[in-house]
């Protein structure tokens, strides 16, 4: 595995290949875990090479946020690419110039809710980094989790609109043997709180479940949804049910794909999930 520190050494370890290999590419924020290694596993099997970035973004932080404390563990996540095969890895020191960039991208309308109502200006953040970063990298493939459904939305929508030449992937969320979504900021729940977290999932898969049995009444999916919550103390910060590509409210469900979204602090640690909602024929 080579490692490349600097946009210019990337692009040149890069240039040559890409005239007969197809490139991969997995942009993180590093503190590696084994959501992120599905990735890289499904990365592999799509491309030749596979590149995966880790920098952790300011701009996508707002005030009061976690910046200074994200967790950072280079040498730990260095290993873990290197054991699955990377090819190269982009740890860049800054991907902007040090008075801060100028002309940024600007995420409308699907950022408006969810976690961009409670995050204002974070999803700007996003497009503009990883915009910066594709063309940086120019993959043929981008792999993102669909833990962060309506960062994957967005992102989608920004290659569509800005006629970009990659193929953004989502990858199924990767989950603890309890159900609890696989995410960096899961370390900072204590013992007590990561007990109590389990119960976003456990929230989303009743909602699943009753969708599934027929329900189509949207309320009383949230009510199920909010008692278990309930029970272990936390309060959603939002609980909505959504058009997976619009990310549109939906009043009821039907044959029209759905998507139930959660947020939620436990503790110090603000989480976020999201699960599908299906209905059967018969329930229809």
């Amino acid at each position: 595995m080579r490692i490349a520190h600097t946009p210019a050494e990337i692009r040149r370890q890069l240039k040559s290949l890409r005239a007969s290999k197809t490139i991969a590419f997995v942009p993180t924020m590093g503190c590696l875990h084994a959501g992120h290694m599905s990735l890289i596993r499904k990365a592999k099997q799509l491309a030749d090479i596979v590149v995966v970035s880790i920098y952790v973004n300011p701009l996508q932080f707002g005030p009061n946020e976690d910046l200074d404390n994200y967790p950072r563990t280079f040498d730990a996540d260095a290993k873990l690419c290197a054991d699955a095969g990377v090819d190269f890895l982009f740890n860049p020191a800054t991907l902007y110039p040090a008075s801060g960039p100028k002309i940024t991208l600007k995420a409308t309308q699907l950022s408006e809710h969810l976690c961009g109502k409670a995050r204002p200006g974070h999803f700007d953040g996003v497009v503009t980094v990883v915009n910066i970063l594709f063309n940086i990298v120019q993959p043929d493939i981008a792999l993102f989790g669909e833990k962060d459904w309506q960062q994957l939305a967005i992102i989608r929508r920004m290659v569509s609109d800005l006629q970009m030449a990659v193929e953004v992937l989502g990858v199924e969320t990767v989950r603890e043997p309890d159900g609890l979504a696989m995410s960096s900021r899961n370390r900072y729940l204590s013992e007590t709180d990561r007990n109590r977290a389990v119960a976003l999932s456990k929230a989303l898969r009743a909602m699943q479940q009753l969708a599934a049995a027929g329900e189509s009444d949207i309320g009383v999916l949230k009510d199920r949804a909010n008692a278990i919550l309930a029970a272990a103390d936390i309060s959603a910060e939002y609980l909505d049910v959504r058009n997976p590509n619009s990310l549109k409210n939906k009043n009821r469900l039907n044959s029209r794909p759905a998507r139930a979204f959660i947020a939620a602090r436990v503790g110090s640690a603000r989480l976020i999930d999201n699960i599908p909602l299906h209905q059967t024929e018969e329930s229809q």
